[in-house]
């Protein structure tokens, strides 16, 4: 089955300045996500060009490879490499209740809606390392939901989905999502959704106790169907506007009648193919909502 494409992740960091950068080209970069595809079956063919070239520097440099050709090739040989460019294609960075308007709002503007169905089924799409569909469980918690629901989280990156499922974070995180958590609306202790270990938080097992986590591609695979919620933050912005094409009509496709979708700060369904099949709930937060199909 064909693999994945990715989520959440932010500015690849620059390579460190004592590495010699390569001369790379369009071409050998469109040959070397070709190359991708065709050995592993993971597509990144319409990922952002600017971004798909940070990304690929900066493994090269930290791989300690000169040149695309190399990596290349090194690929094609030893899928052990691969596992280890997949990291630095799909660089996961998140946070806890990332934007707490976006949450403030979900919990009041969404969430009555919600309250209607006798059971609900969301997505989360390009869920990395799991902060969002734990910050999402502890909403519908909060909300007297997340017993009802089916919360699927996609992603790509294998290694991403483990950490997800582990539920477990450096505890030198917890004061930020403390924070974002409050600004968010939430009604309890935040320490009360984790126990603390040594270095790390180990976030509650009953929060992923309804959900599934699954390798799953935007780029390639299908719809999870008769969804009430899909959440997408901070993805689309490295796809090209075909892929993100592509992406909005899944989760068009996903929602059931009058379904919600979330997306990230910088990104809109304005300008896209499926620009007229949903409306804006709340645009400043970036929430939308499919509109009714045409008879």
């Amino acid at each position: 089955m064909p693999k994945k494409t990715t989520p959440d992740h932010p500015l690849v960091p620059a390579a460190p300045v004592n590495v010699l950068q390569p001369a790379t080209t369009d071409a050998e970069l469109q040959r070397l996500m070709e190359v991708i595809y065709l050995r592993y079956s993971y597509d990144f063919r319409d990922y952002s060009g600017a971004s798909q070239k940070r990304r690929v520097l900066y493994a090269l440099a930290q791989m300690g490879c000169p040149s695309i050709p190399e990596l290349q090739s090194r690929l094609l040989h030893d899928p052990r490499v691969f596992q280890q460019v997949l990291q630095y294609l799909t660089i996961p960075v998140s946070e806890m209740f990332r934007d707490p308007a976006f949450f403030l709002a979900l919990r009041q503007q969404v969430i009555p809606h919600l309250r209607t169905y006798p059971s609900l089924k969301v997505w989360v799409a390009g869920c990395s390392t799991g902060e969002e569909v734990y910050s999402l469980a502890i909403l519908l918690r909060e909300e007297n939901l997340l017993e009802r629901s089916l919360i699927y989280a996609t992603d790509i990156n294998p290694a991403s989905l483990d950490k997800a499922r582990q539920g477990i974070f450096p505890l030198n995180s917890i004061r930020g999502f403390t924070a974002n958590y409050q600004k968010s609306g939430g009604k309890r202790a935040f320490a009360d959704y984790y126990t603390a270990a040594y270095d790390a938080a180990i976030f509650d097992k009953s929060l992923a106790g309804n959900v599934v986590f699954a390798d799953h591609s935007l780029a390639t695979d299908s719809v999870f169907s008769e969804t009430q919620l899909v959440l997408c933050r901070n993805v689309l912005i490295y796809f090209t506007k075909k892929l993100q094409d592509r992406a909005f009509g899944l989760f068009h496709d996903s929602l059931g009648h009058r379904g919600f979708l979330g997306l990230g700060s910088k990104e809109s369904i304005d300008f896209s193919s499926y620009a007229t099949r949903f409306e804006p709930l709340v645009r400043a937060e970036r929430i939308f909502r499919k509109r009714p199909e045409l008879a």
